[in-house]
């Protein structure tokens, strides 16, 4: 997707025809996301993390898409956050769905999960998607990780029983 006002929110990744991440967009580009045909944002900032919209939840509704928002610790994402998100990507497979976070780190780490996990995304293909981005830090190489087992073994569990 080749659309300039996206391209101008801070570290605009678009993953699919259904899915587009980045960085904090300002209140401006929220009407730039609405007519790409998003229908959901999905938030992972913390209320106080940069450039935060403190009325994000009413900026977003106000232009007629879903509001849902997971505050993800920086320093300390918690595997719980993660699950959560999977079941908001998987409850909103059908629409267009805009994920964002500060600067698009926590959003890129989150992604690769659920692709790898979820949508069963080559690891290297959604590997190269996430190096886009960053490159985790340890924190968030180690929650990866701990993500990635957790899921596994909670799955295999399921399928036992």
């Amino acid at each position: 997707m080749s659309n300039p006002e996206l391209a101008e929110i801070r570290a605009f990744l678009s993953l699919s025809d259904k899915i587009g991440t980045a960085g904090q967009p300002s209140v401006e580009q929220f009407v730039a996301i609405k007519a790409a045909g998003y229908a959901t944002v999905v938030n992972l900032a913390l209320p106080t993390s940069t450039n935060a919209l403190p009325n994000e939840a009413e900026i977003v509704t106000s232009y007629g898409m879903e509001y849902i928002h997971i505050p993800v610790d920086w320093e300390k994402p918690q595997v719980e956050d993660a699950l959560n998100f999977f079941e908001v990507m998987a409850a909103n497979h059908d629409k267009k769905v805009f994920v964002h976070c500060a600067a698009n780190m926590r959003v890129s780490a989150f992604m690769f999960l659920y692709r790898t996990l979820c949508q069963n995304v080559a690891p290297e293909a959604a590997l190269q998607d996430l190096q886009q981005i960053w490159t985790p830090a340890p924190q968030w190489q180690a929650f990866i990780e701990q993500v990635t087992t957790q899921y596994r073994r909670k799955n295999s569990l399921k399928n036992i029983i």
